[in-house]
């Protein structure tokens, strides 16, 4: 637990919140981001190492990773700081951590998932709240319906947004909608598709999203079908579908500029009071092609919290273990178990829906 490591973008919305609970767990960072003034102030705070670091500036990011065990990446949007920060870590033989719900960042590190082999360090991405609990529930079906062949996500979230994740579905507007069909990645429109999601609470519509599970969930499971939906009112539904009409727009950087712009502006991520009133439930089904079919629900609490202590733990983790090398999500590192292990996380038993028609 002693090992030096860093943790990058700690002046942000998550990576602040992290920082005090690592600070209270003992943990010592080394903080960076590029926001010098920021950093210091924090290091002073809380009694730790500080660096204005830009990623861009590669013989300072060489040396700050020089001797570090690990690096957690908090700075979104992570399509801009995770392949520089994972070019540095290849070079110094530190293990890469992030908290991404990007698909095409968890397709672009995986990607790399022979050069990390080969200088002997993990990639870790998506050890937040995306994907961790998603992905744990996903594995725990799997593991309880092998033959399974769909699987479908959905979850319920209050709170609001940091400015990280607001600039990230910036970004993802312009890319449109995503599924996996038959183990490949496909573009579908923004909000192409609805669904009425049966929480044990009551159903819920629901939405579908460009989640990270869209990509990680076959890496972890080999489930070769894959939707994941956002529960949301039918207002916000149409909104999504009125989006569309931006793509073109979106491509372009200046309007990306404005937007991001706008964002960080007038977006501050949920306050404390609000976290702690809030939580994310969320909901998994698989299906084989017999149609037997398997759901199970988990309770977390508010998704910025959860990303804290699911990212914390794996920190701990990794710290504390000799780990394999290469692309790994928190679910093969840790197994299917390993959300439900942190705190207020309640996960329901596996329900039988249907047992399939050759079983009736």
């Amino acid at each position: 637990m002693s090992a030096p490591w860093l943790l990058y973008g700690a002046n942000g919305y998550t990576g602040e919140l992290t920082l005090i609970e690592a600070v209270k767990r003992g943990l010592k960072p080394v903080i960076a981001g590029r926001n010098g003034g920021a950093i210091a102030l924090l290091a002073e705070r809380y009694g730790v190492e500080g660096v204005a670091l830009d990623l861009s500036d590669t013989p300072k990011l060489d040396a700050t990773l020089k001797g570090k065990h690990l690096v957690l990446n908090c700075a979104g949007p992570f399509s801009q700081t995770s392949n520089l920060m994972i070019d540095g870590c290849l070079k110094s033989a530190t293990h890469y951590l992030d908290i991404t719900g990007e698909i095409d960042v968890f397709r672009s590190t995986f990607a790399r998932s022979d050069q990390a082999k080969a200088a002997g360090i993990a990639l870790l991405p998506g050890v937040g709240f995306d994907v961790v609990p998603t992905d744990c529930l996903a594995l725990m079906l799997k593991e309880a319906l092998p033959e399974a062949t769909e699987l479908t996500l959905a979850f319920e979230a209050g709170g609001g947004p940091s400015p990280g994740t607001a600039k990230s579905t910036v970004e993802g507007i312009a890319k449109g909608g995503r599924v996996r069909r038959g183990g490949e990645l496909v573009e579908v429109p923004l909000a192409f598709k609805t669904r009425d999601i049966p929480f044990a609470s009551g159903r819920r519509l629901a939405v579908t999203i460009p989640w990270g599970d869209v990509f990680t969930s076959f890496i972890s499971t080999g489930i070769p079908d894959c939707e994941v939906y956002l529960c949301l009112p039918p207002s916000a539904i149409r909104n999504m579908r009125r989006a569309r009409l931006l793509q073109r727009l979106l491509k372009f950087d200046f309007v990306q500029k404005l937007l991001k712009d706008r964002v960080t502006r007038s977006v501050r991520g949920p306050s404390d009071a609000k976290r702690q009133s809030t939580h994310s439930t969320i909901y998994a089904e698989v299906r084989s092609r017999q149609d037997v079919i398997m759901t199970a629900e988990m309770i977390t609490p508010n998704g910025y919290d959860l990303t804290v202590s699911a990212s914390l733990g794996v920190v701990e983790h990794v710290l504390t273990n000799r780990i394999p090398s290469g692309y790994q999500s928190a679910s093969q590192l840790l197994g299917s178990s390993f959300a439900s292990t942190l705190a207020g996380v309640k996960v329901s038993p596996i329900t039988v829906v249907s047992r399939g028609l050759g079983q009736l």
